[in-house]
Order: C-alpha cells, then sequence, then structure tokens
C-alpha cells in the first residue's frame, strides 16, 4: 500500500494516487506561472504535456518507493471530479528526518479553502502514522501560503537556509494543533499583526 492508495477523502475533496492521464489538468496547474513561482524546491513553470507526463510518471514512481506515510496525491473535487491541484508529504532534505506538507492548487481554485481542507486530510493520515510533527516551509513573501497553514493550527518555528538551497518560513504542525478551539498560531515578524493578507 502506497500514501496515496487509499485515496483521502474530505467533505468536498478526493486526495488520490497521480495518474500519467493527469497530465493535461496537472499541466494547467504545474505550467502555470502563478503557481510554480512559489514551489519548494525550485521548479520552473512545466512547459509543455510531454514534460508533464515524464514528471507525473517520476511522482508515480517516487511515491511507490517512499515509506509510509510519505507520498503524493492528485486533488479531486468530489462533486465535478475536476482535477485542482496535488498535494505532498515528503522528507526534508538533507537529512529527510523531518515530513513536509504542502499543496499547490490551480489558480481559479484559490480562495475557496481547499487548501485548508488538503493540509487538514494529509496531517490527520500523518498523525495516523506515529507522525509526531510536520512542517510546512513558505517562501518570505507567499502570505498566502503562511495564512492557510496558521489556520491549520500550524506554529511559526523560525527562517531558515537548510532547506532547498533557500530562504524559507518554517511552521511546524503536532497533532494537538489540529484542535480548533486552540488560539491562532504566532506568525512570523514580517507578517505584522493581520497576517499581510
Amino acid at each position: 500500500m502506497t500514501a496515496s492508495d487509499p485515496a483521502l477523502v474530505t467533505p468536498r475533496l478526493i486526495l488520490r494516487g497521480w495518474r500519467v492521464e493527469d497530465a493535461p489538468a496537472a499541466l494547467a496547474i504545474y505550467g502555470h506561472a502563478s503557481v510554480a513561482r512559489w514551489l519548494s524546491p525550485a521548479m520552473d513553470r512545466v512547459p509543455d504535456l510531454g514534460a508533464m507526463r515524464l514528471l507525473l510518471q517520476q511522482w508515480i514512481a517516487e511515491t511507490e518507493r517512499m515509506a509510509l506515510p510519505a507520498g503524493r496525491w492528485a486533488i479531486e473535487r468530489r462533486d465535478d471530479g475536476h482535477l485542482i491541484g496535488g498535494a505532498i508529504l515528503l522528507p526534508l532534505p538533507p537529512g529527510n528526518e523531518d515530513l513536509e506538507i504542502g499543496w499547490q492548487l490551480a489558480p481559479d481554485a484559490w480562495g475557496h479553502g481547499y487548501a485548508s481542507e488538503t493540509t487538514s486530510a494529509v496531517a490527520r493520515w500523518a498523525f495516523q502514522h506515529d507522525v509526531d510533527e510536520i512542517f510546512a516551509v513558505v517562501r518570505p513573501g507567499n502570505t498566502r501560503a503562511a495564512a492557510t497553514v496558521r489556520r491549520n493550527g500550524m506554529h511559526w518555528v523560525g527562517e531558515t537556509g537548510k532547506y532547498f538551497g533557500l530562504t524559507l518560513q518554517v511552521f511546524r504542525l503536532r497533532p494537538a494543533d489540529l484542535d480548533e478551539t486552540a488560539p491562532e498560531a504566532q506568525l512570523p515578524p514580517a507578517y505584522g499583526a493581520n497576517g499581510g493578507v
């Protein structure tokens, strides 16, 4: 069994394994400059359908080799089956000891709460597999992502250059942080009192 099989199901979404035939819908996401500019590790916009197919084949093979709960998921809306993004739970370099949670959504899916719903589903999956904490790494200036991780109870723990050779804001989530009644998580200093959003 791999992380993306069985699927993770939320009220509005299905997170399932990637398929090569997802390439056209995936290209609309990963080929979009507004999505690619925030990816960590840094990744150029996927240029064409052939490159997207190759990348999906790599992601599928990578997920099959990973130990649970790590993996990659395609994000589908339940009501219409439309593929709107991707989600990850991957070991962070250099030591592969920490797990990174992340998501990428098509721009037309932004602002509907899908990122928060995805983050919650993947985090719960991780915590069901004896993981004590997971991390999100956010590029400075990506206030949308920082707001999403905070809405999911993640706490800012600092800034680092140790991941992917980039300066990144690091947020941490532990099982108790999923309690929706907990106070809002601490902000990085640069985000100001209103979170910069």
